[in-house]
């Protein structure tokens, strides 16, 4: 069975960092997309960020661009989330997902895998 598990979510002040880590298993995802998505209360889940298997190039939403890293290890099937200068905006259940090559990146659709989510809450 495929299962995606995050962690590394919690309570951080505004401005403060945080880093998630997303353990795959039941299938290696060499080949794979990897991404982050995150959906706040009464919102609909958007793209965060989002990494190719081939050349790792990376994507990133306007709204984390600069502060956020996303990176990846495929010998440990598992995909970070490097959070810098966080904002209570960024307060959302995250959830890592993992796809097949192709399809825009930023479409949950294009993913087949999901975690089970964690949560981030920032202060201000």
């Amino acid at each position: 069975q495929v299962q995606l598990v995050e962690s590394g979510g919690g309570l951080v002040q505004a401005g403060g960092s945080l880093r998630f880590s997303c353990a795959a298993s039941g299938r290696t995802f060499n080949y794979y997309k990897m991404g982050w998505f995150r959906q706040a209360p009464a919102k609909e889940r958007e793209f965060v960020a989002a990494i190719r298997w081939s050349d790792e190039y990376t994507y990133y939403a306007d709204s984390v661009k600069g502060r956020f890293t996303i990176s990846r290890d495929n010998a440990k099937n598992t995909v970070y989330l490097q959070m810098k200068s966080l904002k209570p905006g960024d307060t959302a259940i995250y959830y890592c997902a993992a796809g097949r090559p192709g399809g825009l990146q930023y479409l949950p659709s294009t993913y087949s895998y999901w975690g089970q989510g964690t949560q981030v809450t920032v202060s201000s």
